[in-house]
């Protein structure tokens, strides 16, 4: 190291200096022809687009975007924080509630990476709990468990297992840490299951807070939008610490234009082929001896374990780029995100290409024998 790096790496703290990064499924740098790994519509968007007022600052929230996404969710815009993502919804929530060096956040391993990172990057403590208690125990327990941690995240569905926590226990959860903690539910994925949304919450619960993205069912990745949903005394706080400026006006024009009426109408239908693909794509893994499990749940991927690591690098070899993930203290396990019609016929033929060796080795096992 040299004598400048070395400068400089003193001026970090303990926390930052310790802290490992989330590698999104773009920082692999992985090369390919068909890209099933990062949860991505297989959806362009066609939109209009005007950049004729770029020298002029933007809304900080653009309100027909906030009216529309109030309307979409059946709440009130008051209730909407647009934000660069949902993980600068989850960023500006450790930032706004949790004290550094003194608080904890709950989560359910394994679940979505970043609300550790967050967590470890502002000196906040991670209460690990499980997705099994999650699922299983009695909302008691959880509750118990939970202790004092300050937030409580919830992905749901979840990523990567897609898993599903029932509404009415998210309400017993709420119900159980009012006046001591926020349960915040991540729903990234919710337009796959809508009916299981906890927005229907929020008038109720002044502790319920819920996630949302463009970057899924409505096919805006690229965009980087997402929403914080919550009564108004909740996101008040928040709007102190968010920066000025958070949402660009070429943002704002583009999601407006996704979340006008006619266009959530298309992402329903998007939603019902992409969730008709998935079911084919659950009836090869069943039907292949590459998958000795698999997590099918909710949202627009499936995660399974593979019956040899090694036919990932095959699916690579082959253009195939899916994310492989170490779940459970194994490294087996792949996310398949469900792509077009198309894209999902790759994967058919990675995986019928993989049933021979297999056969075949069978095989000679028995003539040896």
């Amino acid at each position: 190291m040299s004598n400048k790096s070395a400068q400089a790496s003193s001026l970090l703290p303990k926390n930052i200096a310790a802290l490992a990064a989330y590698s999104s499924a773009k920082s692999e740098k992985l090369t390919g022809t068909t890209w099933l790994n990062a949860n991505e519509s297989p959806y362009a968007k066609n939109l209009e687009l005007s950049i004729e007022d770029l020298n002029r600052y933007p809304d900080p929230q653009p309100q027909l975007v906030i009216d529309r996404y109030a309307d979409y969710t059946e709440l009130e815009s008051e209730n909407v924080l647009m934000t660069r993502g949902a993980d600068e919804g989850i960023e500006l929530l450790v930032r706004t509630y949790c004290e550094p060096a003194k608080d904890s956040i709950a989560l359910f391993l394994p679940t979505y990476g970043m609300y550790k990172v967050t967590a470890d990057t502002h000196n906040v403590s991670i209460n690990a709990l499980t997705q099994e208690l999650l699922l299983s125990g009695s909302a008691d327990e959880i509750v118990a468990a939970v202790g004092n941690s300050k937030l409580v995240f919830i992905c749901n569905p979840n990523n990567p297992t897609g898993s599903l926590t029932p509404l009415d226990k998210v309400k017993a959860i709420a119900t159980a840490l009012a006046g001591k903690a926020l349960v915040i539910v991540d729903e990234a994925y919710i337009e796959f299951c809508p009916e299981q949304s906890a927005t229907q919450l929020i008038t109720e619960f002044s502790n319920v807070v819920v996630l949302r993205t463009l970057s899924k069912a409505f096919a805006l990745a690229g965009l980087r939008t997402g929403f914080t949903l919550a009564q108004a005394s909740v996101l008040a706080p928040i709007r102190k610490v968010i920066a000025p400026y958070p949402v660009s006006g070429v943002v704002a024009s583009i999601a407006a234009q996704a979340i006008a009426p006619d266009a959530i109408t298309s992402m329903r239908r998007q939603v019902t082929i992409l969730n008709s693909l998935k079911a084919k794509l659950v009836d090869w893994l069943n039907a292949s001896p590459a998958a000795l499990k698999i997590l099918t749940g909710e949202g627009n991927f499936v995660t399974l374990k593979l019956a040899d690591k090694n036919y990932f690098k095959i699916a690579l070899e082959q253009g195939l780029v899916m994310r492989a993930f170490t779940l459970y203290g194994e490294d087996d396990w792949l996310r398949i995100s469900i792509g077009s019609e198309q894209e999902l016929k790759q994967v058919k033929i990675w995986l019928d290409g993989l049933q021979l060796p297999t056969t075949a080795a069978s095989l000679a096992g028995n003539e040896v024998s």
